[in-house]
């Protein structure tokens, strides 16, 4: 499976309200970026290149998920429920941005 069906997989699941835009770095694996837009409806972005500053939040969690998956390493080679471990302990994870709220309360509030 491509990685914008995946893409689109997982993001088509979150109520659309909560995928309004999607802002990508510059790597290859977004070049059919208007398919994700159609299929999402919404609007998508690209950081202009070398200014890491542009998608701050996206490289804090990038960091925070080579913690569990060294830089270089194929995601495809993860195991699904691996990933859904690491995942729900990234989403239960206090996060500066959101005032310290985790991801989890911020898109469900405190009724999960």
């Amino acid at each position: 499976m491509g990685l914008q069906r995946r893409f689109i997989e997982a993001l088509g699941k979150l109520p659309s309200e909560l995928v309004k835009t999607i802002t990508f770095d510059r790597g290859k694996e977004f070049a059919e970026y208007e398919k994700i837009e159609a299929s999402l409806g919404c609007k998508t972005y690209f950081c202009d290149p070398y200014c890491a500053w542009q998608k701050g939040t996206n490289e804090n969690t990038n960091g925070l998920l080579r913690e569990f998956y060294p830089k270089g390493m194929d995601l495809f080679e993860v195991d699904l429920e691996e990933l859904k471990k690491s995942l729900n302990l990234l989403n239960n994870r206090p996060r500066k941005c959101i005032k310290y709220k985790t991801p989890k309360e911020e898109l469900l509030g405190n009724s999960f």
